[in-house]
This record gives structure tokens, sequence and C-alpha cells, in this order.
């Protein structure tokens, strides 16, 4: 069953950088099918973790997995922003931490969870199976809404005319499957839409369905709350949006002073709230990519909370 999964993304590069040791207290925010937590709990005898994803299969693949560390592994169901409200972490703090964000692969070949555009895959994206799915968004919502989803979250420059295309074509048919937002993505470019463009419009769907940048967010901020001094954060992104949002709070987190400039007087915390381990994005080497394609576009930061 675990084979299922590959590889974790930039593994040796993550487990260096947490460095795990002694009786610490570990979150794994995005266990998936249990890859870095593997890695994790074998490196660090001593070490228990809490294993948290909100797709109730991927918990099942790591339950099998991380089965042989028994009870130094809790895992929990839910989004990772509202893991940090765990009383564990919250009573004793987190010597490290790690977000792999994005989807699985495993994800995407399943037809049924809807995260692909292959032909007749229906629209779905829910990572947790409840709440709105992607075809619920695209058959309600307006056409203001849409286009901001597809500009913002998917970047992509035809987002109106997309949108427009979208309200007109449910207008006929709702949506239901791939096929029908190819097809619309097709009348809008007036040919047939390449992989890229493809990949980038059901990637602003998905983010827009789990709320992925507003969990990555909180989870940031709760995140560092929860470290105690010394404790690493490390973030794996995938998409320009998430590595932005990570390299910014890291940045500003690892500076003394963030009043705006010119202010004539230091009116603010003073003082930096730790520091960047990572000068720029670590990424994965040929060898790696060649083995594992989703390693191509992993972007790894690492910050490190003060003494």
């Amino acid at each position: 069953m675990t084979a299922l999964y590959h590889e974790p993304v930039l593994g040796p590069e993550t487990l260096e950088l947490l460095n795990p040791e002694g009786d610490g207290l570990y979150l794994d925010g995005t266990v998936g099918g249990g890859g870095h937590a593997f890695l994790i709990l074998q490196r660090c005898p001593g070490c228990r973790l809490v294993a948290v994803d909100q797709d109730p299969e991927a918990l099942r693949f790591a339950r099998a997995r991380l089965a042989p560390f028994g009870d130094r592994v809790r895992f929990l169901q839910m989004r990772f922003d509202r893991a940090l409200d765990d009383l564990e972490i919250h009573d004793r703090g987190l010597d490290g931490a790690l977000l792999d964000l994005g989807i699985s692969s495993h994800q995407v070949d399943a037809a049924e969870r809807g995260f692909s555009f292959r032909r007749g895959t229906s629209l779905d994206m829910r990572m947790s199976g409840h709440g709105r799915s992607a075809a619920d968004l695209l058959n309600q919502d307006d056409e203001a809404t849409l286009s901001r989803i597809f500009r913002e979250f998917g970047e992509e420059p035809r987002a109106r005319a997309l949108a427009r295309e979208v309200v007109r074509r449910r207008g006929e048919s709702p949506f239901r499957t791939s096929d029908d937002l190819v097809g619309s993505l097709h009348r809008v470019l007036r040919r047939e839409p390449t992989h890229k463009e493809k990949a980038r419009v059901f990637q602003a769907l998905r983010i827009a369905v789990n709320r992925e940048l507003e969990a990555l967010e909180r989870a940031l901020e709760g995140i560092r709350e929860a470290l105690n001094a010394g404790g690493v954060m490390v973030v794996i992104a995938y998409h320009s949006l998430e590595d932005r949002m990570v390299k910014h709070a890291f940045r500003e987190w690892s500076r003394d002073c963030v009043c705006p400039p010119g202010f004539p007087v230091c009116t603010c915390r003073g003082r930096a709230l730790g520091e960047t381990l990572t000068r720029k994005a670590v990424v994965a080497g040929d060898d790696e990519v060649s083995r594992n394609t989703r390693a191509r576009s992993a972007r790894l930061r690492a910050w490190r909370k003060a003494a």
C-alpha cells in the first residue's frame, strides 16, 4: 500500500535543516504517505511526532508506514493550521515543524479525487472530501469571483475572458468533469490549451476550493508562535504564490526592525524573531528530479526561532 507514495521530496535536505534530536516534539503538518515523518522518527529515536493531514486516505497510508514507531506518532485528521490548537502542541511547544505543500502524485492519479485534467475526471479537488467542490465553484460563483480565482491563484492572463466563458457555458449545461473546464479554456484560447495552461487553471481552482493560501498564512504565524527557542520550521512549496508568502514571512521575522522607512523612532519589536537558514530556496538536483518529477518545482525554505 505505501509503495503508491513516492520518496519524500528533498528528504535529506529537510532532515539536515530540522536536525531532530533528543526527546523533541515535531509537527508534520502535511504527512501524506509518511515519507518525511519516517525519516524524522528514524533519525531521532527519542523524538515524537504529530502527523497531520486533512485527507483521510493519506492518513491511512501514513498509519501503515509509520506503524513501526508505535505511540511515538499521534495522528490528526484536519487542516494543518487547525492542528496548532492541539493541547500538547499548545502546552509543550514544538522543536520543529514541516509543511510539504501541494498535492501528492497519488492524489493526482486517483481520478475520483478530481485533481487532474485527464479526460472524464470529476471536478472535485477537495482534500478533506467536505465542503464545496470545484464544480460547485464553477457552477455557483459569479463572474468577478471566478476571474479573481483564475487571476490571483493561477496567474492566468485571460482570467476575465475565461470567467465570462464559464458563466456562459454553465447556462447551457452545468460543469461536471475536467472536459467541461478544458473546453471553456479551449474556446477562450481558440486552440487546444497546452499542459501548462491547463495546469495553472486547475491549480487555481484547487487552491480556492481548499483555501490553501489562507491556511498557509495562518499556519506560518501559528507555527512560529508554537516553536520553542531554537526550533526550526521547514516549508516546501510548489507554487510561486506559496513560496513568495513563505519567503516574505521568513525575511520579515529575521529583521531587527520592521518599521516603515523614514520612521524617526523605532516603534516595532526592535529585535529579530529568528534567522532564515536558507539564503535562497533549496531545489532538487537532477538525480532526484529524474526519480521523482514532483521535485522539479519544489522550493524549500527554513527558519529558526531565536533562543
